[in-house]
């Protein structure tokens, strides 16, 4: 690319906590909303005393704004009726243990801000936000040579309403996703290439992801931010997927090269790596302070937030790689968060494969198998149940192969107790199985046989009855 470019990503991250100030559950619904309000939203002045360019755009818009209102998610704080609750502290750790992390400068006491927004997505007008922490920095790596990153801020800051959908005249927003504690990250511009800009998103992914954050669709939003020599800076909303922020850049680049008019604007993203307008680039006029949440002390927070910052994926995948686990079973305990019952089930047999059986693999298998969700298996057996089974694996007193039926005849609603209890085999049909399967497959270990008895008997015979026999017709 010819173009010299400028450039910096912003990240948008839903913490997994509950709302940012009130304490209503951080759950998205589907069904028939409880109440529909309408209202109209008009721009106030920042504390400069001017109005944003970008909220007086909105504003000339004059759309009527729908609301979709659940009672069991929302509360009058998300209705403006209300004023905040206090901080939500836990979201406030993560985001101190995310400043910790880039070795970011903290802030002794944070002030909560308003910030203009009159698109509707905030049925106030604006939304809560704070500054956190600023400076510090990450590290790339681009063909075997390492790079800094700066980071510019850290920020904590509620998230706005879902919009449903839009016509001429006004727009309907979902209110489930108002007040979802996000932090938001911004780096310096100190990336230079479309292909520092994916490095930079995936590296931040990783650090995010060890962190107690939302997992799945629209719980991350990623942004560009690129000048060129020419040209001042565009902010770029909506770069979703990695693979498309060297595209974008690519196109940006050139378009800017091209623009006889170079304004600050903030423009969409399209599918296809290009570009389109949105709106004028908003200012520092449309930020004032939140007089209903009083300064945050940061100190003993912080404190707080040192006792447990999170270990990165790159740590841990070489502490799993050191227990003898194969990539693929360090890349599905982390994919599926699972890392700290994990390592609680290794205290009942260190057994690492087989953990990851019991834990994630069979429960998946299962819910597949019998259209079960795999959140009811999961209530269903909760570590204590598994760390017995596991257990009893150890001693023997069942086998590898019996467990995972065993897990089936819980999950449907027997005791362990009951579970284990085997039916009525006859002996005589165990030992004359044991003659037919020994004669029939020779050389075979005793493990190999003590799996087909098992299969056979689905798991129905006491394991050590099944062993004397089969040690009396194998050598």
């Amino acid at each position: 690319m010819s173009e010299k470019i400028k450039a910096g990503i912003e990240i948008h991250q839903q913490l997994d906590t509950n709302k940012l100030f009130c304490s209503c559950p951080s759950i998205l619904k589907q069904d028939k909303p409880d109440k529909v309000i309408r209202r109209k939203i008009k721009a106030v002045a920042g504390e400069s005393g001017k109005v944003d360019v970008a909220a007086y755009h909105e504003e000339l818009k004059d759309k009527t704004f729908i609301y979709e209102f659940y009672k069991d998610v929302s509360c009058l704080v998300e209705l403006d009726e209300e004023p905040p609750h206090e901080i939500n502290k836990d979201a406030l750790i993560i985001a101190l243990q995310l400043a910790l992390i880039f070795k970011s400068r903290i802030f002794p006491a944070v002030q909560v801000m308003r910030k203009t927004i009159i698109n509707g997505s905030c049925v106030s007008g604006f939304q809560r936000t704070a500054l956190v922490a600023e400076d510090g920095f990450f590290e790339i790596e681009l063909e075997g040579k390492k790079k800094k990153i700066g980071i510019q801020s850290i920020t904590l800051e509620e998230d706005a309403a879902r919009e449903i959908r839009r016509d001429k005249s006004s727009v309907t927003f979902r209110l489930d996703r108002l007040g979802i504690p996000l932090v938001e990250i911004v780096t310096k511009p100190d990336i230079t290439t479309p292909k520092e800009a994916k490095i930079a998103a995936l590296k931040i992914g990783e650090i995010l992801r060890a962190c107690k954050v939302k997992r799945g669709i629209g719980t991350i939003r990623q942004d560009l931010n690129i000048s060129t020599p020419k040209h001042p800076r565009v902010e770029i909303k909506g770069v979703q997927e990695p693979y498309l922020f060297e595209k974008v850049l690519e196109y940006e680049a050139k378009r800017q090269a091209k623009s006889k008019e170079g304004k600050p604007e903030v423009r969409k993203a399209n599918e296809d790596g290009t570009t389109s307008f949105l709106r004028p680039l908003p200012g520092s006029a449309r930020m004032y302070p939140e007089t209903d949440v009083p300064l945050i002390y940061t100190k003993s927070y912080v404190d707080e937030a040192k006792k447990n910052i999170p270990k990165l994926h790159e740590t841990i995948k070489l502490e799993l790689k050191e227990k003898g686990m194969n990539p693929e079973m360090i890349k599905l305990i982390l994919k599926e968060r699972k890392l700290q019952e994990f390592k609680s089930l290794l205290k009942a047999y260190n057994k690492p494969d087989l953990v990851v059986k019991f834990l994630i693999l069979w429960p998946k298998e299962i819910a597949s198998h019998e259209k079960i969700k795999i959140q009811e298996i999961e209530k269903k057996l909760p570590l204590d149940i598994l760390e017995s089974l596991l257990e009893k694996t150890r001693k023997k007193e069942i086998q590898e192969s019996q467990a995972k039926q065993l897990m089936l005849e819980i999950i449907k609603g027997k005791s362990i107790e009951q579970a284990l209890k085997t039916e009525s085999i006859d002996p005589r049909d165990l030992e004359a199985f044991v003659q037919e399967i020994v004669a029939s497959k020779p050389g075979l270990s005793l493990n190999a046989y003590m799996g087909l008895v098992m299969k056979h008997f689905k798991g129905k015979v006491n394991p050590a009855e099944a062993s004397e026999i089969l040690k009396k017709y194998t050598k």
